[in-house]
């Protein structure tokens, strides 16, 4: 984008044999934005604010009675008790008690749902929060594996602009085009996901890195910067990239060590737009402060989990793929058992930000 180069162009760099066509971007994505909790909460202090409680999983176009009606700077509570959920209010310091079950849906004034004043919620669990403004929110009870049964929370939000303005993957001070790419590169992985519902999470997509950023109200409502990444979306509507005329796995990173991976070293899987290329920017100083280079400190214990061994002595680097990410490590015990993994698996379980590295020990 620095160098001139528009959106098309861009993506046609990095994803190799493509082409940037028209699609349909209509369709209500369930992205998943509260994940294996235990409790949340839910409040406006938007003027004028009206959210309203209804049992069970209310479709796009269904209406029903609501079971409670809630006014600004009135709390929801929704708290996990064994197979169900309870539902109540806090006021001040007044809590009241009003029902419980496993499904709930929340809407609220100033939507596709609901006529009246534009309305803001906040929507809190532990120590994360966010602030959403399009679409309703679904809470349910779904049995994890491993955690038996968990509330997951649902925002159901329109693909072509409810979903998008959200979208918190890149700084929305970068160039237009750049924005643009991005754009079009997250509408993309979108349109590829929204086929399958996933039961672990009753969603098409989640709103974090295990798919992609979502940050909700908060992304548009930057100061200054939040509507130039509106205007990037909008001025790219409906724009998705194809290989052979279908909609591409539209992976993508913040930054690289100065040449892209591909698809099968990073995951194992052969894709053919995705071809090692060089990112000369990426491993630029002034362009990438964070992570042009970078350091990270790893404990015995992270590092032995990882190789799952009981400890680690010794680490050595087996191999690099060709875009000099790290290919196979190895990992020894003090009793001299060993085990390999590749750079991406021990990336991944010792939270490094990158394959791209090279070990020092002391």
């Amino acid at each position: 984008a620095l160098a001139g180069e528009s959106a098309t162009a861009i993506l046609s760099y990095y994803y190799s044999g493509t082409k940037v066509e028209t699609a349909t971007e209509s369709q209500i994505l369930r992205v998943n934005i509260g994940h294996l909790l235990k409790s949340s909460k839910v409040k406006s202090d938007s003027k004028g604010a009206k959210l309203q409680l209804f049992v069970g999983a209310l479709a796009e176009t269904q209406t029903a009675e609501a079971i409670l009606t809630l006014p600004s700077k009135t709390t929801l509570n929704v708290d996990l008790s064994s197979s169900h959920l309870d539902i109540s209010t806090t006021r001040g310091s007044k809590i009241t008690p009003i029902t419980n079950g496993k499904i709930f849906t929340l809407r609220w004034s100033g939507t596709r749902y609901m006529d009246g004043a534009p309305t803001v919620i906040s929507l809190t669990h532990g120590a994360s929060s966010g602030k959403y403004r399009y679409g309703q929110i679904q809470f349910r009870v779904i049995k994890d594996k491993s955690l038996g049964n968990r509330l997951e929370i649902i925002n159901f939000v329109r693909l072509q602009d409810e979903y998008l303005w959200g979208i918190g993957e890149v700084p929305s001070s970068w160039p237009l085009a750049a924005l643009q790419a991005q754009a079009i590169a997250s509408r993309t992985y979108a349109v590829a996901k929204s086929l399958t519902i996933r039961s672990a999470c009753s969603c098409h997509l989640y709103g974090s890195i295990s798919d992609q950023s979502f940050v909700g109200f908060s992304k548009e409502s930057e100061a200054i910067y939040g509507q130039f990444w509106k205007s990037a979306v909008d001025s790219t509507a409906g724009q998705i990239i194809t290989y052979e005329g279908l909609p591409i796995s539209a992976y993508f990173t913040s930054s690289t060590g100065g040449v892209t991976e591909t698809s099968e070293h990073a995951w194992g899987t052969a894709l053919p737009y995705t071809l090692s290329v060089s990112d000369t920017a990426s491993a630029d100083v002034k362009l990438n402060p964070r992570f042009a280079t970078w350091s990270r400190q790893i404990s015995q214990s992270v590092i032995a989990a990882a190789f799952l061994l009981p400890d680690v002595i010794s680490l050595q680097v087996l191999s690099l793929n060709p875009s000099g990410t790290v290919d196979q490590i190895q990992g020894t015990s003090s009793a001299g058992v060993t085990a390999t993994l590749t750079g991406e698996t021990f990336r991944s379980r010792s939270k490094l930000p990158s394959a791209w590295f090279s070990i020092v020990i002391g």
